[in-house]
């Protein structure tokens, strides 16, 4: 195999063992990829006029992350929802699956109503898989989340409390039953879909886990069905019937608990490199001047400031979204169910 240059040394046995068992063939040349903000090392190769994708998770992942990753991924790829997996394994962190040549979302030949039918039809492949793992429930989970980010500083002098005291509104009120939890892959967000130009793939397996069923729902509202047109158009390509007030109430409160699972997995991963200078105590971004400022460059894609913004953004959010007027009015639907 070319061009290993870019792999440390320990992990480069185990990239030649991964595709000489796959293909039988140890001389093939590695081309990086760029876009995923994981931290795994992303390249593309050729074996007999076919593309593929070698992923390399971290070391910094624990193994049974990586087993819960993998496992995932290969479930999803066996309804269609990711592309084929040729090979994982949890102990190295090694992955190969189809290479699919991305075109942008915007090239969907049905427009943004035929691409949010599209995601809903996906997410339901993915809820349709054998049952993920579960990793406890997610209100509580996000709860002690919160507190820890509190009392580690990492957000310098900002204070949580109000975050706390919502979010156990919330816990309270929100039914969380175990045995309604579906496969989720619980972060279903542009830069984890690839459409080849007839469907959209989702990739990056490394938060999938069994969830609410409106989770990744939630997510795909947030920025792509982001109106009231297509969030009912995604809720009935979802679950193949038109959205009730008591869906759409539980959508509202999902949403706004994917905002603070979003910042608190960002901040949690950043850890010393969470921003802590000037901007600090700067006031967050709304979502829509947050895009604006990636898509202008002001925000570079992928380092530790911009996520510190997108979390701060995220959480900002949630606020913004308990405050609303109907809050209230929604979570008590919410209770009575």
């Amino acid at each position: 195999m070319q061009n290993l240059s870019h792999i440390a040394a320990h992990r480069r046995d185990d990239v030649q063992a991964a595709v000489q068992l796959v293909f039988g063939s140890r001389t093939t040349e590695l081309r990086p990829l760029t876009g995923g903000v994981s931290g795994a090392q992303i390249f593309r190769f050729d074996v007999r006029s076919r593309s593929f994708v070698l992923r390399i998770e971290p070391d910094r992942i624990a193994l049974s992350d990586r087993d819960r990753g993998f496992r995932c991924m290969e479930a999803a790829a066996t309804v269609g929802a990711a592309p084929s997996v040729h090979f994982a394994d949890a102990v190295t962190g090694i992955a190969i699956m189809d290479f699919v040549p991305g075109r942008s979302l915007s090239d969907h030949p049905e427009g943004p109503l035929g691409l949010v039918r599209a995601l809903g039809g996906l997410v339901a492949k993915v809820q349709q898989t054998p049952p993920f793992p579960i990793l406890g429930a997610l209100p509580e989970t996000l709860g002690d989340m919160l507190a820890r980010l509190g009392q580690s500083g990492v957000l310098g002098r900002a204070d949580l409390t109000p975050h706390l005291e919502a979010h156990a509104r919330i816990q309270a009120a929100l039914p969380w039953d175990e045995a309604s939890l579906v496969s989720s892959h619980n972060d279903p967000n542009t830069r984890n879909m690839l459409f080849d130009g007839q469907r959209v793939w989702l990739i990056d397996w490394e938060l999938a886990f069994r969830n609410d069923r409106l989770f990744d729902v939630a997510i795909l509202t947030t920025d792509l069905a982001d109106t009231p047109e297509l969030e009912s158009a995604l809720l009935e390509a979802t679950f193949a019937a038109p959205p009730n007030r008591s869906l759409t109430a539980r959508l509202s409160v999902i949403r706004l608990l994917t905002r603070l699972f979003y910042a608190c997995i960002v901040l949690d991963s950043l850890g010393s490199e969470a921003h802590s200078g000037p901007q600090a105590g700067e006031p967050a971004l709304t979502p829509r001047a947050f895009r604006a400022a990636v898509a202008e460059g002001r925000l570079a894609s992928g380092t530790p400031e911009t996520a510190y913004a997108f979390a701060k953004m995220s959480l900002a959010a949630f606020i913004n979204g308990v405050a609303a007027p109907n809050f209230e009015e929604t979570l008590e639907m919410v209770r009575q169910g």
